[in-house]
């Protein structure tokens, strides 16, 4: 077995550079009256942001009021918080794609967290093959791990562990859920139906490995734990990249469908706020957007996450070029091979167009020839791909504000001091996408909101966050 640590790297976010309609020198009267229509139809309005935060609102209350709502409001026994005094040295492991990542996670108090991790690769034949064998070379890595790291524990004691399994799981405890579906490539048998902490647990126990797995952390809740070590002022966690979510804390009393306990006060609740407006009752969609939908692998499911989330909006700015193109008013109507492909038009390439401030848009001219294979662009072309990214790119920014907009008017945190942990690629790379989300807030809450509200990166709330799961777990283990 090889090991790799994985080193962190922080690439500086660019600021879009913004290109006005006005600033385009228009072919025809058609070109010109087909931008301006694309230019309204991916407006969100300052009274349509606030429709879609109201819509919102309204689907969280149903969502704690019972299971089975468009938003789910996932109990997930984490309570308390964290307020940066802890201390203590605990593990995570963290599963769900090509490799698996085991992390150690020392907290020094103050806020200060130092880690270690190093991640595994996980055999193609291990993600089809038997539970037990996927469950065993798990524990295998962790028993690697702290060996290679020289990790002992005295006598009987155990390291609890944080498990990330970033796979649709019904969770039934802080450290019990069963595995609804296998997704991202994996199909090991025997395991749907079955609770993945145990097979862990137990494949630890056979090797006599001293860990204890103490929790089972969706990532969004990592995230928000993540964070409040570093600010204890923190209220909510999400994720804005491949794909979208939210958690936050809320009171016990207002979570309704509640059974367990109620003893203590609060509540972390896992949104899966990505499924919002299944019914496609308030958000626009464009006919851009539904085709898109129709070819993705979960057609009518996941809506607002396909506005929102960075595995989509490069196919949506290639449905809105094509068409373009199809109508002669981009490219002369032609096209390349790569373009007509689907998925082909990466979201990468937005961030890099959108902070493209050259005069001839010298990078948004290499990645449409270059990359694309268009064999010769004009400026028009140009500035028009331009403004359909900025189009799509901001459109996102607001739709996430609005989500977070009804999670803190729902709370009411956005009277006081608070603070929101976003984690995910989108939010960490892409240009002005965070201004963008506070533009959105103060339009809903006005000025006072960016002197209340602090909106900052999370960083590895799969990793960091689901040790500090652990931590409240054992903190809050029953005697």
């Amino acid at each position: 077995m090889t090991s790799t640590p994985i080193a962190s790297k922080i690439i500086p976010k660019a600021s879009r550079a913004s290109l006005d309609v006005s600033q385009i020198a228009f072919t025809s009267d058609k070109q010109k009256h087909a931008v301006d229509a694309l230019v309204r139809e991916f407006d969100i309005s300052p009274q349509l942001l606030q429709d879609i935060k109201k819509n919102f609102m309204a689907g969280m209350q149903k969502g704690l009021k019972k299971d089975g709502e468009t938003l789910a409001m996932i109990t997930s026994y984490v309570v308390g918080r964290l307020d940066g005094s802890e201390t203590g040295s605990y593990l995570a492991l963290d599963v769900g794609g090509t490799n698996l990542r085991v992390v150690s996670v020392h907290l020094a108090g103050g806020g200060e967290i130092i880690t270690r991790q190093t991640k595994y690769r996980i055999d193609e034949k291990l993600k089809i093959g038997e539970a037990k064998a996927l469950f065993d070379f798990m524990a295998v890595c962790v028993d690697s791990f702290l060996d290679e790291h020289q990790i002992a524990v005295r006598g009987d004691t155990q390291i609890e562990l944080g498990f990330t399994f970033s796979f649709p799981v019904l969770q039934t405890s802080i450290n019990r859920g069963t595995l609804i579906s296998w997704t991202k490539g994996f199909n090991a048998a025997g395991m749907v139906g079955k609770d993945p902490v145990a097979y862990l647990q137990d494949a630890f126990n056979r090797r006599h490995i001293p860990v204890r797995v103490a929790a089972l952390v969706n990532d969004t809740v990592g995230t928000l734990l993540a964070h409040a070590y570093h600010n204890p002022e923190t209220v909510m966690g999400v994720i804005l990249g491949t794909g979208c979510n939210g958690a936050y804390i809320e009171r016990i009393d207002n979570i309704k469908k509640w059974k367990g306990d109620a003893s203590a006060k609060e509540m972390i609740i896992n949104m899966e706020f990505g499924a919002f407006d299944k019914e496609r009752e308030i958000l626009p969609l464009t006919m851009f957007d539904n085709k898109m939908d129709r070819k993705s692998v979960n057609p009518n499911k996941q809506i607002f996450e396909k506005m929102i989330a960075g595995m989509y909006l490069g196919e949506i700015t290639r449905n809105v070029l094509l068409n373009l193109i199809d109508r002669r008013l981009l490219f002369e109507g032609g096209i390349s091979p790569d373009i007509n492909q689907m998925w082909t038009f990466e979201t990468a390439y937005m961030s890099t167009i959108e902070a493209d401030a050259s005069p001839h848009l010298h990078a948004t001219r290499k990645i449409l020839e270059s990359t694309l294979s268009f064999p010769a662009t004009t400026m028009n072309d140009r500035q028009i791909v331009k403004l359909v990214v900025e189009l799509v790119g901001k459109r996102a920014a607001r739709l996430s504000a609005a989500a977070v907009a009804g999670i803190l008017e729902h709370t009411g945190a956005w009277h006081q001091k608070a603070a929101i942990g976003i984690d995910g690629s989108l939010f960490e790379y892409y240009p002005s996408f965070d201004t963008d989300i506070m533009d959105g807030l103060v339009e809903v809450f006005g000025q006072d909101i960016r002197n209340n509200i602090s909106i900052g990166l999370a960083q590895d709330g799969s990793g960091v966050g689901a040790a500090l799961c652990a931590l409240l777990a054992a903190k809050h283990a029953t005697p």
